[in-house]
């Protein structure tokens, strides 16, 4: 598999090989995230701002 096609988690960076990662789409990108980052993603999504250029503009879930 060459780097570009390579499933890595957009937080932590394991492989699909070490953890199961989900797959999502932001701005028309693919990314793919593991199940114990998704709550930075949902919660905390400011962090990844760097990692999702205009991720910062969005709001956390509320609850």
């Amino acid at each position: 598999m060459n780097e570009q096609t390579k499933k890595i988690c957009l937080n932590c960076e394991r492989t699909d090989e070490k953890i199961p990662l989900l797959h999502l789409t932001f701005k028309d990108e693919i990314k793919y995230i593991c199940p114990q980052c998704l709550p930075t993603l949902i919660h905390k999504i400011h962090l990844l701002a760097d990692k999702l250029p205009g991720a910062e503009m969005l709001s956390t879930a509320d609850h």
